[in-house]
């Protein structure tokens, strides 16, 4: 089985991602189950709490930090915003800045695989340290967050110097 991370290494993955199609399944807010929709599993405080300790972890990272606009609370504010639709949870980044155009917007940064990797590791950290949230659905966001990853790699890897 293939999972999403493995798909960061591939570079045919890279050009193949862009598909209009590929962005619908990989940005389609996550499913309603039983116990309601992740959003309301994990709950606004909790993401919030989350998503603070997400962007300690990528502000300490030297591939990630320096594509950040470094207003760290904004930043976050953006991303809970986007989360939050994205979880299955109110649409408050379509309400207040309109569609999110994920990849469209991150296009001037260099997303490599590498990056994606630090920045799945980073949230992979945060989840971790965030108990409040049941470790199936930390599983099911992260599983969530690696085909997003896969889908934000506008870039290949520089090559490791011989």
């Amino acid at each position: 089985m293939v999972h999403s991370i493995d798909l960061l290494r591939s570079r045919d993955t890279v050009r193949g991602s862009s598909s209009l199609a590929a962005a619908r399944v990989i940005l389609a807010p996550m499913q309603l189950t039983e116990g309601g929709s992740l959003y309301d599993r994990i709950g606004p405080e909790h993401l919030h709490t989350l998503l603070t300790r997400f962007y300690r972890h990528v502000a300490a990272d030297p591939l990630l930090a320096p594509i950040f606009p470094g207003d760290w609370e904004v930043t976050r504010d953006k991303q809970f915003a986007f989360m939050s639709g994205f979880l299955g949870g109110p649409p408050l980044y379509h309400q207040r800045y309109g569609h999110p155009r994920l990849r469209a917007r991150h296009l001037p940064f260099p997303v490599t695989p590498v990056r994606a990797r630090a920045w799945l590791a980073c949230m992979k950290a945060a989840l971790d340290e965030t108990p409040e949230i049941a470790r199936a659905d930390a599983a099911e966001y992260y599983a969530a967050l690696t085909k997003v990853a896969a889908h934000m790699v506008n870039t290949e890897d520089e090559p490791t110097p011989v």
